[in-house]
């Protein structure tokens, strides 16, 4: 394993329910990325396909592996990256249950996935009438470190997050759909997810507007301490490449020990009063 990898963070816009030319957007900025020297590209959320496609999502959704993903296995073969990307799952097991995915790829082929566990339904929301919740946290194992996966609302919820760190994560890479009206949300929380998991935490948001929602972009890369290591426009593309030194978590580890100090017995109080809501 890499002790020192250099991250991409690729900002994208996606063309609504044009798997084709996203997939065409994504194959260039994996190829700028590799000339500027970067092991692991981030793409955001659904970026395969666009966040606001509505019921075509049941036309577009794929299962994985498939089409798509072996696509997206041949860019990386090509350059040697690992890739995320985030993508529509429709189950093996049936025809119209999809899945909200975020996909892990490298050199080597397909890694793994996650299936998005928080699906907002309120507001602007409504992931619910489409996506079945994922029920499993997780982190694969890669020469670029232990690379763990989430999903957007996920971060609201820091359960996701701490469960992803003690599964091994040194990476958490939360891909994102936000608009513009959440932007203070997600700069806040993703500050609090790596401080309190002493981890690295990058964020890769959509930008553009999709039948009249405006994502805001500004992706970032959130140091163990909460320091904010590199960051992308706001809405505009952007594609930043930024350093992950591992050896970082170390210090931060011995001086602010969250994960030594944990109280695992609180964890059966709160399933106690959660499920009495």
């Amino acid at each position: 394993m890499e002790n020192k990898i250099k991250l991409a963070l690729a900002q994208i816009s996606c063309k609504r329910g044009d798997k084709t030319a996203n997939l065409k957007k994504m194959e260039s900025l994996v190829n700028k990325a590799k000339k500027q020297g970067a092991n692991l590209v981030v793409f955001p959320e659904l970026s395969l396909t666009g966040y606001v496609v509505r019921d075509q999502i049941y036309e577009l959704a794929e299962a994985i592996p498939g089409p798509s993903v072996k696509a997206m296995e041949n860019i990386a073969k090509k350059t040697k990256l690992y890739i995320i990307f985030g993508m529509p799952e429709v189950s093996e097991k049936t025809k119209a249950t999809l899945y909200n995915t975020a996909v892990l790829i490298g050199p080597e082929g397909f890694i793994g996935k996650y299936r998005k566990m928080y699906l907002p339904t309120h507001s602007i929301f409504e992931e619910k009438r489409y996506f079945r919740a994922g029920y499993h946290e997780a982190a694969f194992e890669t020469k670029n470190g232990k690379i763990g996966l989430i999903i957007c609302y996920d971060i609201f919820f820091p359960e996701v997050s701490r469960l992803t760190r003690l599964k091994g994560a040194q990476l958490i890479v939360c891909i994102s759909a936000s608009p513009a009206v959440r932007r203070t949300f997600f700069e806040v929380l993703t500050l609090a997810r790596a401080i309190e998991n002493t981890a690295f935490l990058a964020y890769v948001n959509l930008v553009g507007i999709e039948d009249g929602l405006q994502f805001w972009g500004g992706s970032r890369l959130v140091g163990p301490n909460g320091k904010v290591l590199a960051q992308a426009k706001y809405d505009e593309e952007d594609l930043v490449i930024c350093d992950v030194d591992y050896a970082d978590i170390k210090p931060v580890e011995t001086f602010v020990p969250t994960l030594r100090d944990l109280r695992p017995e609180l964890f059966d109080e709160l399933k106690k009063h959660a499920e009495s809501l």
